[in-house]
C-alpha cells in the first residue's frame, strides 16, 4: 500500500515481492548479501526441521506428531506408487523437497512475511536440481540407452523425426514448466490477496465486508494451493525419476 502526495491510498501488490538486503555482503565484487528471501528460506528450513525433530513418537499421537506422520505418509505413498522398488532410495530427497516447498508456501501467507517460492530464480533452482539429477541418474542406470526415452515405441517411421524433436523439446522444457507452475501460482495468489486487502482498507470495515469475505475465502484457497503445489512438485519429481530408471529397451 503506497500513499501519494495528495494523500489517497493506492494498491501496490508488487511491493511484497521486492528482495531487500538485510546484511550487505560483497566478496570479490560478487553480491552475496543476506536478503529477506534468504531469511525466510532459513525460517522455512528451521520450522520444517523442528517439526520432525520435536514431534514425539507416542503410541497415541499428539497433534504435532499427527502432522509430521501425515506428511511422512503422504510423501511415502507418492514415492511408493510411482517409484515402486526404488522408493526408499529417493524418499528422503522427495520428502525434503516437499516439506521445504510446503513450509515456504505456507509461511508466505503470514502478513509481512516473504514468499520464497514467488521468485522464479528459487523455483528454477529447485527444478534444475531435479532435472539434472534425474538426467544423471538416467545415464548412470541406462548408459546411452537412456536416449531411447526420446524414441517412443510403435511410432511410424515417417513420423519418427517429428516425434523425436517433440520429445527432446518436451524433455528440456521440464525445468521451466516445473518452476513456472510453482512460481506463477504463488505470485498470482498473493497478488490477489494484496489487492483484496487494499480494498478492505480503502472501503473501511462497514463498506468493505464483501472484499473482506472474499479475502477470507481466498486465504483458504491459497492455503490449499500452497499444499497442492508442493504435492505436484513432489509427484512430478517422482515421475521424472521414474522415467530415468525405466527406459523401454
Amino acid at each position: 500500500m503506497a500513499t501519494p502526495e495528495h494523500g489517497e491510498k493506492i494498491i501496490d501488490p508488487i511491493h511484497q515481492f521486492v528482495i531487500e538486503r538485510l546484511v550487505p555482503i560483497h566478496v570479490g565484487g560478487v553480491d552475496i548479501s543476506f536478503t529477506n528471501s534468504a531469511l525466510w528460506a532459513v525460517i522455512a528450513v528451521t520450522c520444517a526441521s523442528l517439526l520432525f525433530i520435536l514431534a514425539p513418537r507416542n503410541l497415541i499421537p499428539t497433534r504435532l506428531q499427527s502432522v509430521a506422520e501425515s506428511i511422512y505418509e503422504l510423501v511415502y505413498d507418492i514415492t511408493h506408487d510411482v517409484l515402486h522398488e526404488n522408493a526408499r532410495t529417493y524418499f528422503p530427497f522427495v520428502l525434503t523437497l516437499f516439506v521445504f516447498i510446503l513450509f515456504a508456501n505456507v509461511l508466505g501467507l503470514i502478513p509481512y512475511s516473504f514468499t520464497v517460492t514467488s521468485h522464479i530464480v528459487i523455483t528454477l533452482a529447485l527444478a534444475l536440481v531435479v532435472f539434472i539429477g534425474a538426467t544423471i541418474i538416467g545415464f548412470i542406470r541406462n548408459g546411452f540407452g537412456y536416449l531411447k526415452l526420446f524414441v517412443p515405441s510403435g511410432v511410424p517411421v515417417f513420423l519418427l523425426p517429428l516425434v523425436v524433436v517433440i520429445e527432446i523439446v518436451s524433455y528440456f522444457i521440464r525445468p521451466m514448466s516445473l518452476s513456472i507452475r510453482l512460481f506463477a501460482n504463488m505470485m498470482a495468489g498473493h497478488m490477489m490477496l494484496k489487492v483484496m486487502a487494499g480494498f478492505v482498507v480503502m472501503l473501511g470495515v462497514t463498506a468493505g465486508w464483501l472484499p473482506l469475505a472474499a479475502m477470507v475465502g481466498l486465504m483458504g484457497l491459497e492455503l490449499l494451493v500452497a499444499a497442492l503445489q508442493a504435492y505436484v512438485f513432489a509427484l512430478l519429481t517422482c515421475m521424472y525419476l521414474s522415467d530415468a530408471m525405466h527406459v523401454d529397451h
